[in-house]
C-alpha cells in the first residue's frame, strides 16, 4: 500500500480495512468541514442496516488504489458512528 498522498474525493466504493485487517465497510463519500474543497473525512458504510462509521483523514494509514483498498492505523472500535 502506498503512503503517498491520494486524493480522498476519488475513493468512493474503496474498502476500508482496520489497523488488524478486520473489514470496517466501503466508502460511501467524502465528508468536508475545515476546508470545502478538501475532505477531512470518509462516510464508511458498514453494511445495510449497520450504518455508517465516520473516517477521519488522519487516521488512513495507507491506500492501495491497485487493490482498492484502504488501511487505517486504527482499530474499527475507535471510528464514530453515525446515522
Amino acid at each position: 500500500m502506498s503512503t503517498v498522498a491520494f486524493d480522498l474525493r476519488s475513493v468512493k466504493g474503496f474498502v476500508v480495512a482496520d489497523a488488524r485487517g478486520r473489514i470496517v465497510g466501503r466508502v460511501e463519500a467524502p465528508m468536508y468541514g475545515t476546508q470545502p474543497d478538501v475532505p477531512d473525512a470518509l462516510a464508511v458504510r458498514s453494511g445495510f442496516m449497520r450504518g455508517r462509521r465516520l473516517v477521519p483523514a488522519d487516521a488512513i494509514g495507507a491506500i492501495d488504489e491497485g487493490t482498492r483498498v484502504i488501511g487505517l492505523s486504527v482499530v474499527r472500535e475507535s471510528i464514530r458512528k453515525f446515522l
